[in-house]
Order: structure tokens, then sequence, then C-alpha cells
């Protein structure tokens, strides 16, 4: 473990395996900037912006140095002098796509910055946006932006995450997520469990459905012709009598037009609004209690 706290790790498939401090640094902008020449034709930046790219194109294992550098038309030790390596820039990659859901200034011009401004190469916004009044609907926003963002990262489901430098838009998101979910009157622990919740249960189906383009990938197999292989030992199994519950389901059980995350959702929602009912009923039967006590006391 180095003295800052980070591991050794430095292959890039954990967020804070490198030089956390550095990390932070360049997250924040706070880092000591190269120096600008004439016409700086390399920005972090744009190192950010084709790490992210090649990550979406062929999966985070592409990611190196030596490929940024050909991708940008510059030596590999030029990338050095902007990032560590693969484990700083994993963390800053991660920062770049939290924020694309978030509301953004595009005032500012981050290609012919040298260094890392954090409204800037986050993405994130300097003033506060307004937040979805209803918490309902922020939570349903909430799940289909984070869900559309893992389809168009899906690296973002091959990374440990469990420790993330947390940068301006990691930060600036769980800021609106909080704020959106106020009204809930829950207590703050609480508050950050539907977060993990809703943001838990989008990864799960995300990871299926990457998974199956995955194994479609691999096996050249569509799922379709997968399941035929299968078919006559299924039917036998289930002519066995062995099965009689799933023997006794309906046709249309695994029918892909049935749509998991939909459902999935909606029952998230309706059992967070039980919850919310439940604390708002608590709070109304103390306030009771502490008038008829009030009311007895001054009798």
């Amino acid at each position: 473990m180095a003295k800052d706290g980070s591991t050794a790790a430095t292959d890039g498939t954990a967020t804070g395996s490198g030089d956390i401090a550095r990390s932070l640094e360049l997250l924040w902008g706070t880092g000591e900037r190269p120096s600008r020449g004439p016409k700086p034709g390399l920005t972090l930046d744009r190192i950010v912006t084709a790490a992210v790219a090649v990550a979406d194109a062929e999966g985070l294992a592409a990611v190196s140095m030596r490929r940024l550098s050909t991708e940008l038309g510059t030596g590999t030790m030029s990338l050095y002098r902007y990032v560590p390596g693969k484990a700083e820039l994993l963390d800053l990659m991660l920062d770049r796509v939290l924020g694309e859901p978030l509301p953004s200034d595009t005032g500012t011009d981050t290609d012919t910055d040298t260094g890392a401004d954090p409204a800037d190469a986050s993405g994130a916004p300097a003033e506060p946006a307004d937040a979805p009044a209803d918490w309902r609907a922020a939570i349903d926003t909430m799940a289909r932006t984070y869900l559309d963002n893992l389809r168009r990262h899906p690296w973002l489901l091959k990374i440990n995450q469990a420790r993330t430098v947390l940068g301006p838009s990691a930060l600036r998101g769980l800021e609106l997520s909080l704020t959106s979910l106020r009204t809930m009157g829950l207590r703050d622990p609480e508050l950050i469990g539907v977060i993990i919740t809703v943001n838990s249960f989008v990864e799960g189906l995300a990871r299926t459905q990457a998974d199956e383009a995955e194994a479609v990938a691999q096996t050249g197999l569509s799922d379709e012709e997968f399941w035929d292989n299968q078919r006559p030992y299924l039917e036998r199994a289930m002519l066995s009598g062995a099965y009689p519950m799933m023997a006794g389901m309906s046709e249309d059980t695994f029918s892909p037009e049935f749509d998991h995350f939909e459902f999935g959702l909606r029952r998230l929602i309706a059992g967070f609004e039980a919850l919310v009912a439940e604390r708002t009923a608590e709070r109304a039967a103390e306030s009771t209690s502490e008038a008829a006590g009030t009311a007895g006391t001054s009798g």
C-alpha cells in the first residue's frame, strides 16, 4: 500500500487504485499544470475524452497510455505530463461519464485549456440546477438516466467502484439526488439507502443485458439459437412431472416483451411510498402525543 493510502494495483480495474492525491488534484484542478506552449495541442480534457471513446468502443482493457498516444497523435511520454497512469486516468474517466447526465455549462471551451478545471473537465454545472419537485419523478429519472449511462458506457460495469475517488461530477450528482429526495422525509442514512437500492437495481438489469450481448459476441449464437438447442431437454424435463410449478407456467412467462425494468422500478417506488407513509404516520402520532402531553401539563 502506498503512503497516501492507495493500493498497489495499477491495472485500472478499480477506482482509487492509483495515486489518490494526484487523482484528486486532477479532478479538482488544484495540481500543477504542464507549462503552456505557444499552441498547446494536448489537454487533459482531450486525453480523458479519447480514453472514454476507446473504452466505449473496445472495452476498458483497450485503454492504455500507448493506445491513447496513437489516438491523439503524440508521444506516450507526453501523456505522463498530464496524468500519471491508467489507474488515475480511470478516476478521471469515471467522473467524466458521471457528469454526462448533469446539466452543463457550455460557455467554456476546455480544448484550449492545459489543466483540469472542475466545472469544465467534468461537465458539472457551475450553478445549482432545479431538482424535480416530486421524489417519485426524481427516482424515475434517476433510474432511467443511470440505465442509459450504463448502456452508453458498458465498461462501467467492469470496474470496482467500491472506493471511488470523488470528483466534482460525483458530488454534484449526489447533491442533486439528495435534493430531489429530501421531500420523502426520511433520515439521512435512509436517503442514501434509497439511492443505493435504485442504483443496485439498475446495475443488475444493465449487467444482465451487457452479459447477454457479450455472450452473443463471444459464441456467435443468438439468444434464440441458444435456447433452441436446449428446447428438447427442457421439454422432456417439464413432461417428467418433476417440475410441476414450472411446467404449469404460461407460454409468455419468459417473453422478451415483458419489461422487467418498468416492473421493478414501479415496485421499488411503491415500496418507498409505503415507507414514506409509515414515517408520516409516525411523525403524526408523535405530534399528537406531544400535544396531548402539553395540554395535560397546562391543565
